[in-house]
């Protein structure tokens, strides 16, 4: 394909290259089968505390005060009334053990707990036949999945790692985990949630990373 792109042209190589990375997103997504579990792992191989990763140094973390913290809810939903970490705490809780998958080539076993990302999206009346599901941070780090991805049984909305109160600089007050993505496409510090039929991005997509990124 990129042999008839003019390499003197930065613009047609990028447009090709963006067209080929859209077309790789395409294909995952028709093979993403949403009833398919990831592999799970005894409690015993837990990582403590979790690896950290970022864009920037753990050192740069700023922490959030979950007592103001409020989980902004928009889009194509019913109810958009601002959630506390009482609210989530609320819903009913899942727990799994599972391999975080970095594009980096490292990968650690953790064990998270929260609500489905599912039950919430139900709890506040989502559409759920919208194309997407994005997400807001507290450290600027844009991102979003696509709904099937969303309804997946092992997509968690996490606020508990190992059994414990998640804790800084590992996403306090909650975080996305994900069983069948790459590390990337897993925000921490969440401030907000849209559902949506707008392609939203995210902070490496913008970057040039592949959008869909499933395992």
């Amino acid at each position: 394909m990129l042999t008839g792109c003019d390499v003197k042209r930065p613009e047609a190589v990028k447009s090709a290259l963006l067209a080929i990375s859209r077309l790789n997103d395409d294909v995952q997504a028709l093979l993403f089968n949403p009833n398919k579990l990831a592999p799970t792992y005894p409690a015993s191989m837990i990582l403590r505390p979790p690896k950290f990763n970022a864009y920037y140094d753990v050192m740069n973390v700023k922490p959030v005060d979950g007592a103001t913290w409020r989980l902004e809810v928009s889009g194509l939903v019913a109810d958009k009334r601002p959630w506390t970490v009482q609210d989530l705490q609320a819903l009913p809780q899942s727990s799994m053990v599972i391999r975080h998958i970095c594009v980096e080539g490292w990968s650690y076993i953790g064990g998270w707990s929260g609500p489905t990302l599912r039950s919430f999206l139900e709890h506040v009346g989502a559409d759920l036949r919208a194309r997407y599901v994005a997400f807001r941070t507290a450290d600027d780090y844009p991102s979003s999945i696509d709904m099937a991805t969303a309804l997946h049984p092992q997509t968690l909305l996490a606020t508990a790692y190992g059994g414990d109160t998640l804790t800084d600089p590992f996403g306090y007050p909650v975080r996305l985990r994900m069983s069948t993505k790459l590390g990337y496409k897993n925000p921490k510090w969440i401030t907000a949630i849209e559902v949506t039929n707008t392609y939203p991005g995210g902070f490496w997509e913008a970057k040039g990373f592949p959008w869909f990124a499933g395992l």
